[in-house]
């Protein structure tokens, strides 16, 4: 589990289905962009729940919960990717939640829980260009540039520029 001032990171539950899918699986605006499509009915979500609580056991990936509500608003991971190097893994608020500085604060605690479980002296962020909230957020932790890719988005085929920045931790 992660802490920070206004948010709670931690393994999805169960009884963490209904939460989820309102606030984030069945938004639009949060998968755009993201990898991932809508869940668009309760019982994909509760199939879908429990994909998440398997692949949480074998990854360091959490749910994000506003500690105000209890309610479980995103998600966000770490993995890491060389000897000293870590990268996020995707962070995604539901609509309601975006411009809270919530972005902010799962940045600071993943590069903070790299440091600390694996060494990391290197921290990799990436996100789509068109994805301004991201691009500010990377820039505002001081983040440099180290690459971009063309990239073909599979669901629904427009072609995006995804940017890749490093961190010195």
């Amino acid at each position: 589990m992660l802490e920070t001032k206004d948010l709670i990171l931690d393994k999805a539950k169960f009884s963490d289905w209904e939460g989820i899918y309102r606030n984030v699986w069945s938004q639009p605006e949060s998968a755009r962009y993201m990898m991932w499509n809508i869940s668009d009915n309760e019982e994909k979500a509760k199939i879908r729940i429990q994909k998440t609580i398997d692949w949480q056991k074998e990854h360091d990936t959490y749910f994000v919960y506003e500690k105000l509500s209890g309610e479980p608003i995103g998600f966000a991971g770490v993995e890491k990717l060389g000897a000293e190097i870590c990268g996020e893994t995707g962070i995604c608020f539901g609509p309601k939640y975006t411009r809270k500085g919530y972005g902010r604060q799962i940045l600071s605690a993943l590069i903070q829980y790299s440091k600390e479980k694996y060494g990391a002296k290197e921290f990799i962020y990436q996100t789509r260009e068109e994805n301004v909230p991201s691009v500010k957020l990377a820039e505002a932790f001081g983040f440099e540039r180290i690459g971009s890719e063309i990239k073909i988005d599979e669901r629904d085929g427009h072609s995006y520029n995804y940017l890749k920045y490093s961190l010195k931790i």
